[in-house]
């Protein structure tokens, strides 16, 4: 009774559109009258014993990067690196749109900041080879959404701190789905616009490109295979990619100065400022419930009305479906991640796939109105009516639906290389 409780006084805040860091808060000050002490005061104790992870350094190292890379050329080498290998392709921009996102993402770990940085870039571009604007917006928001999949992926990281997952075996899960996605992307770039005209492939152009971008997709390689191999734990690899991407574009590309690294630090801390008070107040909440083994309370009550794993995927992805149309992807996870991890746990769901099936969930509802976060910085960046974005993401939401169905069906596809 005392959980539903729980969930109730949550229900309740989101419906009355609370801040987060309320929410969290008065889920916290019941749960440690309810299950803890008694004592609200050692809600602070408890908050900074949960911050006292080495693994909570890669967020704001993560941002640094992204940031970085953003104020480089970084961005425009991987374009033109993508565009001189698939531009003579039908539908060649919008594969290489798609792929330099990827690999953007396996860079900067943010949705928004891969489909500002690839955007900016890319989208002129398409407009300019006559591509429509429906089109060429759609792929630039899809795109984007790839940062939070294609590891290393800061809402991965939340996920795994709140649930008490592996950040390896969810980094390693999510390339599967992420090559998924962007294999979906490419086919529908092929198949709307095979009956346009392409480019001309240059093999010097591409030797070019390469020379250019040598160093960008780099990258991605010493990150990732750092952290598969072992070598580098996630938050050492963060360092290292912090570091790379400031020598990079300082000493190698000579793009930026101080005065561009100090704007990035700025505002990566005012980022940082918002963020970890949330991650603070969830952690200590989870350190409550599970402490006094709340979550198997609230398997029990789950139990009593769901009695089929299929029927419980298919109503959390519909659940998930709607949360992400609502919450950003941060606060569905500080808030939703606690509860329903170890419910999937209980009908049988590995927490990694399930980590995988959360997060593209949340990923899709970037793209769905009224709180799609891509929507509503494409609608300031690009600057297009908000009507026109929805109506352009529509094709790759339904993509990306189809996408969820296959990692929620086939869990081969997450877990491909984690085992």
């Amino acid at each position: 009774m005392s959980a539903l409780v729980l969930i109730a006084i949550v229900g309740l805040l989101l419906v009355l559109r609370q801040p987060l860091l309320v929410i969290l808060l008065a889920a916290i000050a019941y749960a440690q009258m309810i299950w803890g002490s008694g004592h609200i005061t050692w809600i602070i104790e408890d908050m900074f014993v949960s911050l006292d992870k080495d693994l909570i350094l890669a967020i704001p190292m993560f941002m640094l990067c992204g940031g970085v890379m953003t104020k480089g050329t970084t961005a425009r080498r991987l374009i033109d690196v993508a565009r001189a290998l698939v531009g003579h392709l039908p539908g060649g921009l919008g594969i290489a749109a798609v792929l330099s996102s990827a690999i953007f993402a396996a860079i900067s770990g943010s949705s928004i900041v891969t489909m500002l940085a690839i955007g900016s870039v890319i989208y002129p571009a398409m407009r300019e080879a006559g591509y429509t604007n429906k089109f060429a917006l759609g792929t630039v928001m899809s795109g984007g959404t790839l940062g939070i999949i294609i590891p290393p992926s800061i809402p991965l990281i939340l996920y795994g701190l709140v649930t008490e997952t592996s950040i390896v075996d969810l980094f390693r899960a999510g390339v599967g789905p992420g090559l998924l996605l962007v294999s979906l992307f490419a086919i529908y770039s092929v198949v709307v616009n095979r009956n346009m005209k392409t480019e001309r492939f240059s093999f010097s152009a591409l030797m070019h490109a390469l020379r250019d971008g040598i160093w960008a997709l780099m990258m991605p390689v010493i990150l990732l295979g750092g952290i598969y191999s072992g070598f580098f734990s996630p938050t050492e690899a963060a360092a290292v990619a912090l570091v790379y991407a400031v020598i990079v574009e300082l000493a190698v590309h000579r793009e930026i100065g101080f005065s561009d690294l100090k704007a990035v630090v700025l505002e990566a801390a005012k980022l940082g400022g918002a963020l970890f008070p949330l991650i603070a107040v969830a952690l200590s909440l989870n350190l409550i419930l599970i402490e006094n083994r709340v979550p198997d309370q609230m398997v029990d009550l789950v139990d009593d009305w769901i009695t089929s794993p299929v029927t419980f995927i298919i109503m959390v992805n519909l659940l998930l479906l709607a949360v992400g149309a609502f919450m950003t992807t941060a606060e569905a996870i500080l808030i939703l991640g606690p509860i329903l991890a170890p419910i999937a746990v209980f009908y049988g769901f590995d927490k990694v796939v399930f980590g995988i099936i959360m997060i593209v969930n949340l990923e899709i509802g970037l793209l769905t109105p009224p709180v799609g976060l891509n929507l509503i910085v494409a609608m300031s960046a690009f600057k297009q009516k908000f009507g026109l974005l929805v109506r352009a993401a529509i094709p790759f939401i339904l993509l990306m639906v189809f996408a969820l169905a296959l990692i929620s069906w086939l869990p081969q596809i997450s877990l491909v290389m984690v085992r």
